[in-house]
């Protein structure tokens, strides 16, 4: 099991995560508040800005500050260097 950073020491497991989203457009806005209505949502960012959604195939929705571009990236390498 490999582990992600997504900002301020929270990790999360990288084989299940289905995507990683910006919460800017309104059909993730929805998701969120769909998973904060549900207690399916988790805050991981200590207070400061959402950047990124992560969509678990759990049916979790991590909020993160950290850039989807920056977590997708670490991702990336996770999955690079297990080849």
């Amino acid at each position: 099991m490999q582990l992600i950073n997504i900002g301020f020491g929270n990790v999360v497991s990288s084989s299940r995560i289905i995507a990683i989203v910006s919460p800017e457009s309104a059909p993730i806005k929805r998701i969120v508040q769909e998973a904060k209505d549900n207690s399916m949502a988790i805050d991981a960012t200590c207070g400061r800005r959402t950047r990124a959604v992560i969509i678990m195939d759990s049916g979790h929705v991590i909020l993160s500050s950290v850039q989807s571009e920056t977590v997708a990236g670490r991702l990336d390498k996770d999955i690079q260097s297990e080849e």
